[in-house]
């Protein structure tokens, strides 16, 4: 495992502020060019982003979180078919060592984005809103410390996955980019050039369930994040996840939660 993805390897950083939000983009939005000033994580939801750092484009897909650096030229260009949500956390800290830039610069520019940091970003969004004292500061920044921890934690994680079958890292990734798309185990498969029973076996193997489990997984915990996160219908979160139907969604969550999507959605909404 590269060392610098160790977490007996993380340099120490010190956080002076921060920061959260939630913005919508219409179609064909930009933003920039800017200059970075400080650790920042976007959280994409839908829609899409590209965002050129210096002179490298990186293509973030949905369901994914970024890591930006302080001290790089950004310029932001969003999906040019439909809206892009997206939210933040904006980490300020005193100027890194050049081992903690090192650090930072050798991570990858986006990972999956987990239900941990979903929960995590929520919570601070709720503190935000609910005061601007001194104490409701300190919380905000130690949340902004747990978010950068987890960023690093997560990356740690992956690096761990790569020791995964290479076909059920394919498969995966495929599976984070097309999910809403009506695709099946045949079709997952023949990306991975691996048989159907074939890679049902790596799966068990590596994941403990298989491609078809994972899909509707990875399916339900997206319309979970946008059913908690917009004030799109059900109807419409079931279609833009893949459920075929309405009742297919709310029949899931209902089995895999014990609550209703209206309940989650009120739970959700009564703690910002």
């Amino acid at each position: 495992m590269d060392t610098r993805l160790r977490a007996e390897a993380i340099p120490p950083f010190v956080i002076s502020g921060a920061d959260s939000g939630s913005v919508v983009y219409p179609p064909g939005g930009t933003f920039g060019p800017r200059v970075q000033q400080h650790l920042q994580l976007v959280m994409l939801h839908t829609g899409s982003m590209i965002v050129k750092i210096d002179d490298i484009k990186h293509t973030v897909p949905p369901g994914h979180v970024a890591l930006l650096l302080p001290g790089h030229l950004e310029h932001f260009t969003f999906d040019e078919k439909q809206e892009t949500w997206h939210r933040w956390i904006d980490v300020m800290t005193e100027p890194l060592s050049e081992e903690a830039q090192q650090y930072f610069e050798g991570l990858p520019t986006f990972i999956p984005l987990s239900n941990r940091m979903n929960q995590l970003t929520d919570l601070m969004l709720a503190v935000q809103k609910t005061d601007d004292s001194d104490i409701y500061g300190s919380v905000k920044e130690a949340l902004g410390r747990s978010a950068i921890l987890l960023f690093l934690t997560e990356c740690i994680h992956m690096s761990g996955e790569r020791r995964k079958h290479p076909a059920v890292m394919i498969a995966k990734e495929e599976i984070h980019q097309r999910y809403g798309e009506s695709i099946n185990l045949k079709m997952i498969s023949s990306m991975t050039n691996n048989t159907p029973e074939h890679l049902i076996r790596l799966f068990r193997r590596d994941e403990g369930m298989t491609p078809t489990q994972y899909l509707w997984r990875y399916r339900l915990s997206q319309g979970l994040d946008l059913l908690r996160g917009t004030g799109l219908t059900i109807g419409e979160i079931a279609y833009q996840v893949g459920f075929k139907t309405s009742y297919h969604f709310s029949r899931t969550i209902k089995l895999y939660t014990g609550k209703t999507p209206s309940e989650i959605r009120k739970e959700s909404w009564s703690s910002l």
